[in-house]
């Protein structure tokens, strides 16, 4: 597991415990040395992530603490997809159905990130209107909740971000924004990342 995995690792296990971590039972669960939690947690409290606590005592986050959201890279997204089609195999018809749209849309869209091309879309909003947009893919954002697109959407003529689930139709466009991306990903990051 690299570093950086490991210490998003910690930073969950803090988040989700109810009394303080042992850098043992942290170490047990991530399969490292105990040294190696040490090392770890003592680099996340150089940065100001609100762990409290010492060695031989436990570790715990203060409460409050929330993480960005986070854009996975193209590897994590792929394992995501087969997350999406294994949840197809759990006999609920309506779950399984969902899993399959979100796993081919998604797979598509990542593409068009990675390849910079232009998206035509069908969505419907939180009041059920519908529209029809050609944006420009960014990123694939991760909630608990929803999957939200990232995107400059042509006809506002801004940054907006798109329920996965209320894109009833796409259309990949052969049409690229190559030499938009760089400043398009910057202003969205300084813009929107820190209020999403």
């Amino acid at each position: 597991m690299a570093r950086s995995s490991r210490m998003f690792e910690i930073i969950q296990l803090l988040r989700v415990a109810t009394q303080p971590r042992t850098a043992h039972s942290i170490a047990d669960d991530l399969e490292v040395t105990k040294r190696t939690i040490y090392r770890d947690i003592a680099s996340l409290q150089a940065m100001r992530v609100p762990i409290e606590g010492a060695a031989g005592i436990g570790y715990i986050m203060r409460a409050g603490f929330e993480l960005p959201p986070i854009n996975f890279d193209v590897e994590e997204a792929e394992a995501i997809t087969v997350g999406l089609l294994m949840i197809a195999r759990t006999g609920d018809a309506g779950l399984e159905h969902a899993a399959r749209r979100a796993a081919r849309k998604l797979s598509d869209i990542r593409n068009a990130i990675r390849q910079t091309r232009k998206i035509k879309i069908s969505y419907w909003n939180e009041a059920g209107s519908n529209s029809h947009r050609t944006i420009l893919p960014l990123a694939i954002i991760y909630y608990a909740q929803s999957i939200v697109l990232a995107a400059w959407c042509e006809l506002r003529g801004g940054f907006r971000h798109f329920r996965a689930d209320r894109i009833s139709s796409h259309t990949v466009l052969s049409e690229k924004f190559s030499e938009q991306s760089p400043a398009l990903h910057q202003n969205w990051a300084q813009t929107h990342v820190t209020n999403l």
